[in-house]
């Protein structure tokens, strides 16, 4: 998957594939451990910008890194086996405490070594506690964030009146045709319970599914643009093709943004269906793969990635840019420019994370799916 489509998270389990499909990567590589770090994440960590100074800090290690195309792809790589091929798996919030960790597929962090720098992130990571089992052990480190929902040109539409209307944006007769779907499929379909006055990650059905059914059709019946290019739909916003599009947040809006189209704002509803809440918002963790034979250097790049350039490294890069929770550490925002923070909407995006919901598995997303294609084809 290309970056353009980072986040359209595929819920149906990919193809289990062995450690053999791998090359090299599963190559006879394992006789120097400490000299070796293999990662299995999202794009961004896997950047030169990003590993460059880590190599140089371990001159004679070999580090590799391998963006995947969604949460569950890469999981079950670690399922299939190949545990003893990754160290660090980046994925996003859910997975780590609720399948990861009980199926022994990462393990614990060393508490002492990092719990201090959570008191060095923002607010809202200083006790996150998907990053956290059950039992209290730490399984995760916080860094990439971003509030998603939907983005509008605000020279036609004010922010204030799109965080007032929230969904309902977009089933106003009057906004037919001036709008786009990012076809993000999971996300839309979590977006499209939400404008249903639904919880997407609680069993949907009876009513509640012929709710999400009229409102699917309703959404895909008055767009106008359908695509899966956050570069296409950003140019159509700012071109005036549309006024709107549905699905999309601070990482989709932030390069029209961070090339001066500041009108191009990601919208986060004041309201919504689950505890008032209308909004989603996505949180990486990076984890220790339980390797039975584990790389030192697995903790050692975790330890690095929490450093002020580094974070600023993942923060901006491969295109599209993201806030990281070690913004609560001054001498990372001193890293960042006026306009880099615009285009992350650094402005307002505490607020939009109080507004926001954990992203979730969707658990009707079989049924769900099949409903959202056939109105997305009709």
């Amino acid at each position: 998957m290309t970056k353009l489509s980072r986040r359209q998270f595929i819920h149906r389990t990919a193809a289990l594939s062995g450690a053999a499909a791998l090359g090299p990567l599963a190559g006879p590589a394992w006789a120097a451990r400490d000299d070796q770090l293999n990662i299995l994440c999202w794009e961004g960590y896997n950047s030169d910008e990003a590993l460059g100074p880590f190599r140089a800090l371990h001159p004679g290690a070999t580090v590799r890194a391998e963006s995947g195309t969604s949460d569950p792809d890469m999981i079950n790589k670690l399922r299939a086996g190949e545990t003893n091929v990754w160290d660090l798996i980046n994925v996003n919030q859910p997975w780590a405490r609720d399948q990861l960790y009980p199926e022994g597929l990462i393990r614990p962090l060393n508490k002492d070594r990092f719990m201090p720098y959570f008191e060095k992130m923002l607010p809202e990571f200083t006790d996150y506690p998907l990053a956290f089992a059950d039992d209290g052990e730490l399984i995760g480190m916080p860094q990439r964030y971003g509030p998603f929902s939907f983005v509008v040109n605000t020279d036609v539409i004010s922010r204030e009146m799109a965080e007032d209307q929230g969904w309902n944006l977009f089933l106003d007769p009057a906004m037919k045709d001036r709008y786009g779907v990012l076809t993000y499929d999971n996300w839309n379909v979590i977006h499209m319970c939400l404008a249903a006055g639904l919880n997407p990650f609680a069993p949907v059905e009876g009513e509640d599914l012929d709710s999400f059914k009229s409102t699917a059709e309703a959404i895909f019946g008055g767009s106008k643009l359908l695509t899966d290019d956050l570069v296409a739909m950003n140019t159509a916003l700012i071109n005036g093709e549309i006024d709107a599009y549905f699905t999309g947040g601070v990482y989709t809006a932030s390069p029209a943004r961070y090339d001066g189209a500041t009108n191009v704002r990601a919208i986060t509803p004041k309201s919504g269906p689950v505890d008032g809440k209308g909004g989603c918002v996505w949180i990486e963790l990076t984890s220790a793969v339980n390797n039975p034979d584990p790389s030192r250097l697995a903790e050692e790049f975790l330890e690095y990635v929490q450093s002020p350039e580094a974070s600023k490294s993942v923060a901006f890069t491969e295109g599209t840019y993201n806030p990281v929770s070690q913004m609560g550490n001054p001498d990372v925002m001193a890293l960042f420019d006026a306009e880099e923070l615009d285009a992350i909407q650094m402005d307002s995006l505490s607020e939009d994370m109080a507004r926001s919901l954990d992203y979730d598995v969707v658990s009707s997303y079989d049924t769900l799916i099949d409903v959202y294609t056939q109105a997305r084809r009709s």
